[in-house]
């Protein structure tokens, strides 16, 4: 992201020891201090330290390698970037054109064509110049790609001899949005400009650079050459008919690259590339027919030298070219004096230099300008005869580059991926990988963006600062590298130097991209509640998930038609079915084809789902052994993410193993209901750790001194029968049965003998001891009392809370304690006790305690998040509660109210109203019981009138939350 001004043309200077290592020119700049606008001028203090002082070799490989990781569009087969993909493929599409390809400008993704094109002819020109460097490196081929990509653009953008478009993107719309290219949520107008409104320096410059870029492919593509300079004649004849600033018609633009130098330089720039390209000797005419016209220092005659080469003027670019191309002295004279403003000053007055030996003509990318102004003073050094400049001008370049190098100060490199303590966090969207359109999440940037040259110290200070959000320092652009890598060919040429084998290496992901998370919203009896959150974080490359699902696998236990309840959800529908997988195995499947998941925000990177299975009442439910159950919240392999038919996440169980566990021993049985004929039986319950489930219990009768021997198959814990004989004695066990018919171990025996007819027992029990209340909190405690005695015996106690005309059975113990949950805050309750024995005689009613629950804890029992997309005057919100309390909240109501006017105009998976400012939302059936540490869920439309801000304070049932 670049706002760039409008360039100053005077700067203070430092006086520059600038050949010398680092900590010779740190002493010497503590003399040399600035003291104004001017200064004394002195010799240059020596030549370049002995080269070569880094491999520039692999410094070229890696610099050629950063425009790769900035292409847009399909992504041909050859780029070598491994965490990049296909992004923006609609570009051009609303003008009926295909726009897409080229080059992102910057850590955007904004196509701003002016800054491309000069990109584009500053590499053409190094290999126009250094050819054999590219060859002798091996990175031609390399080369060769990348300009034929961004050519390929440029011919698309150019669909007549006047049209041609400037920019795909629009700046303000694209900067407020931060995350990698192939997601990007954005529109993305193409602006052009055209016969009517017209711009002679993008028209212009787009020409010099397909013309110099012809003469890169001339050797191995003569076609394709001419087909770049058929191009490059039109555009230049557009340029000069029009003559107008391409930002009065593509207005987007004059924020970011208004060519504040106006048109002319690129009149001049074009025609002698086209002069070179084609040897029509009316370009060169034409190129110092219109040099006269360039623009001057204030109050000058003088052409201007206090600035340099960059996307906005070429002119300086000019001297040099024309000088070298000509020999005429006016020429040599404007190169002469630019160059020596670089180096050792003009008129008293200087580029600044850092004690480091930087030249810093601006702050925003400074090292950019350095490297552009090394490059035009390396192509001049090599045809000056003038043998104290060659040395001069040489020396000073070799210098800048070994500085961007490591040869500094830090000693650290402004290259990333090459040298030591290179910089690791540029203001890249692409390469940061944030998933949460945020700059500060993940911490750690996830790519490496090999090759690209960062802005570097903003200051003649040598202070650095390696922070994604600096993008004065930290910025990385096309034209930053242009005139960089075009100085690492010709430093190559002359040091030589080997690139790096195998290079680039494949990047892993760092992080399990594509995941799925589940919580347990609801611990029932008879079903389980979940929240399945499906999340994508992707960035090797980052993708959008558009035909996703996931599956959740469990085992209905044989008992009940299995019910599934949806629930909640931000989009995908929520499942109503379940299907057989294989064996005792099912599943619901969450299909969410049409629906996007992509690493592009903190809603849009993730989909929650709701939903409950279970089964009707009656039925038994163990979800322990389900294969997709994971009791604490969090990632779950166990649920498998697909994307279409693909797995991307998580582990489908494996075939069905035959069972061949037997359950566990059933509990001794324990009888109640004594009489003459009947009996009433119950056991604890066995377990099944087989994978087929618990089927049942057989329950085995023997009339003890007959023959009888009765099996009684019953589904769960308790039998009552009916057909015993007076006076006998009987021994029952119980032997548990699993799905696949495997048998437990008999249960202890019981033996009992039932009473004569007519002398059942009628004694009741002795009166409980009167309950005493511990362990009192907001919503539970805990009764005890002294036991009940009983002339056959106590088989269990009923509590009750008093509750007017009819009292309420709180529980039923078989012991003399009973923990009781769900209460109120601050309410007062009597509770009081009854026994029962095996007859089913009752006791009295034991004395009444009466108790006060606990006050609400502050914030300490509930969270509350509250998240909202938002539009021009609407919104969506989500709002999570979070059960941070020790007990289950068993029905919630939750209360906020809004600052600014905003009103709730629709609901789901809660009831929602509103009265002025204050809105309630209360619990619907399925959602209503939230285990401690689980959540749920609603969410709601609403309407604002400009701003929505979040509301500041929860309460659920009264009790004040924390805020998420």
């Amino acid at each position: 992201m670049r706002h760039l001004t409008r360039p100053s043309t005077g700067h203070p200077g430092r006086s520059p020891v600038a050949d010398q290592p680092w900590p010779r020119r740190l002493l010497a700049a503590g003399v040399a201090l600035l003291t104004g606008l001017s200064l004394a001028v002195t010799a240059p203090a020596g030549p370049a330290s002995a080269a070569p002082a880094f491999n520039y070799a692999e410094a070229l490989q890696k610099s050629l390698l950063f425009y790769e990781a900035q292409q847009s569009g399909k992504l041909p087969d050859w780029n070598r970037v491994s965490w990049r993909g296909d992004s923006a493929l609609t570009d051009g599409a609303g003008a009926g054109l295909d726009l897409t390809g080229g080059w992102y400008d910057a850590g955007d993704h904004v196509k701003f064509g002016f800054p491309m094109a000069f990109s584009a002819t500053m590499l053409a020109w190094g290999a126009v110049e250094y050819r054999s460097g590219y060859t002798s490196s091996g990175q031609l081929p390399h080369l060769l790609n990348n300009l034929r990509f961004v050519n390929d653009y440029f011919i698309k953008a150019h669909p007549s001899a006047n049209v041609l478009y400037g920019q795909v993107g629009k700046g303000d719309d694209d900067h407020k949005w931060w995350g990698p290219a192939e997601v990007m949520p954005m529109a993305r107008p193409a602006y052009k400009i055209d016969a009517s409104c017209g711009g002679a320096d993008l028209a212009g410059e787009t020409a010099a650079a397909m013309a110099a870029s012809s003469m890169v492919f001339r050797p191995t593509d003569a076609t394709y050459a001419d087909k770049l300079l058929t191009h490059a004649r039109q555009l230049y004849t557009f340029a000069d008919t029009v003559r107008k600033s391409y930002s009065e018609c593509i207005t987007d633009a004059a924020s970011f690259y208004k060519s504040w130098s106006g048109w002319q330089d690129e009149l001049v720039w074009a025609a002698i590339w086209l002069y070179r390209a084609t040897g029509d000797a009316s370009y060169l005419t034409k190129a110092e027919s219109e040099y006269d016209k360039l623009g001057t220092e204030p109050q000058s005659t003088t052409r201007s030298y206090k600035w340099t080469i960059a996307w906005d003027n070429k002119q300086f670019g000019a001297y040099v070219l024309l000088a070298n191309l000509t020999g005429k002295q006016k020429y040599v004279d404007d190169a002469n004096r630019w160059l020596d403003y670089w180096t050792v000053g003009v008129n008293g007055q200087r580029v600044p230099y850092s004690p480091g030996g930087m030249a810093v003509l601006d702050s925003w990318g400074a090292l950019r300008y350095a490297a552009n102004t090394s490059f035009a003073a390396l192509v001049y050094s090599d045809k000056t005869t003038d043998a104290t400049r060659k040395a001069r001008y040489h020396d000073f370049a070799v210098r800048q580059i070994n500085y961007a190098l490591g040869d500094n100060p830090r000693s650290s490199s402004y290259v990333i991926g090459f040298g030591a303590n290179a910089p690791k966090n540029p203001h890249h969207r692409t390469a940061h990988g944030s998933w949460w359109d945020s700059q500060t999440v993940p911490v750690q940037t996830r790519h490496t963006l090999y090759g690209a040259l960062v802005g570097g110290p903003s200051s003649a200070n040598d202070a650095y600062n390696d922070s994604r959000s600096d993008y004065v320092m930290n910025e990385v652009a096309t034209d930053y590298n242009a005139g960089f890598t075009s100085s690492l060919v010709r430093l190559t040429s002359e040091y030589g130097g080997t690139p790096l084998a195998n290079f680039p290496v494949a990047e892993t992901p760092d992080m399990d991209e594509l995941t799925v998370e589940t919580t347990v919203t609801q611990a029932e009896p008879r079903a389980t509640g979940l929240k399945v959150m499906v999340y994508n974080k992707s960035a090797f490359p980052a993708r959008a998930l558009t035909n996703g699902k996931f599956r959740y696998y469990f085992r209905p236990d044989g008992t009940g038609s299995v019910q599934v309840t949806p629930g909640y959800t931000q989009g995908c529908p929520s499942p109503t079915t379940a299907k057989q997988f294989s064996g005792d195995i099912w599943y619901v499947e969450v299909d969410c084809t049409g629906y996007t998941i992509a690493p592009a925000g903190q809603s849009q990177h993730r989909m929650e789902v709701q939903f409950k299975i279970g089964v009707p009442e009656g039925g038994t439910w163990d979800p322990t052994n389900d294969p997709s159950y994971q009791a604490t919240a969090g990632p779950n392999r166990k649920v498998p993410l697909y994307a279409g038919t693909t797995r991307v996440w998580g582990d489908e169980p494996g075939p069905v193993v035959p069972d061949t566990t037997a359950p566990s021993v059933p509990g001794t049985p324990v009888a109640s209901g004594l009489a003459p004929r009947s009996v009433t039986l119950t056991w604890a319950a066995s377990t099944d750790s087989g994978g087929s489930g618990l089927a049942g219990y057989d329950v085995r009768e023997v009339l003890v001194g007959g023959d009888t021997v009765v099996n009684r198959p019953v589904t769960g814990t308790t039998l009552t029968i009916s057909t015993l004989l007076p006076e006998q004695t009987y021994q029952f066990s119980v032997v548990a049965r699993d799905g696949a018919g495997n048998r437990s171990a008999a249960s202890p025996v019981l033996t009992v003998t039932t009473p004569p007819t007519g002398s059942a027992d009628t004694t009741v029990p002795s009166t409980p001891g009167t309950p005493v209340a511990s362990a009192v909190t907001a919503t539970g405690l805990t009764l005890a009392w002294t036991p009940s005695t009983d002339n056959v015996g106590v088989t269990g106690y009923r509590v009750y809370r008093e509750a007017g005309a009819t009292d309420a059975l709180v529980g039923s113990p078989s012991g003399s304690t009973l923990a009781v949950t769900g209460l109120t805050a601050s309410t007062a309750y009597q509770f009081y006790v009854v026994a029962v024995d095996a007859a089913g005689n009752t006791s009295a009613a034991s004395a009444p305690v009466a108790v006060t629950t606990a006050p609400p804890p502050v914030g300490g029992t509930c969270s509350v998040g509250y998240a909202t997309t938002d539009w021009s005057t609407g919104f969506t919100a989500t709002v999570t509660i979070t059960n941070t309390g020790a007990t289950a909240i068993n029905g919630w109501t939750l209360r906020f109210s809004f600052g600014s006017g905003q009103t709730v105009s629709q609901g789901w998976s809660a009831t929602v109203s509103q009265t002025g400012a204050a809105v309630t939302a209360t619990n619907l059936s399925y959602n209503g019981t939230i285990a401690p540490g689980a959540s749920a869920s609603f969410g709601f439309n609403g309407n604002h009138t400009g701003t929505n801000p979040k509301p500041t304070a929860f309460t659920v049932n009264n009790a004040t939350c924390t805020v998420a």
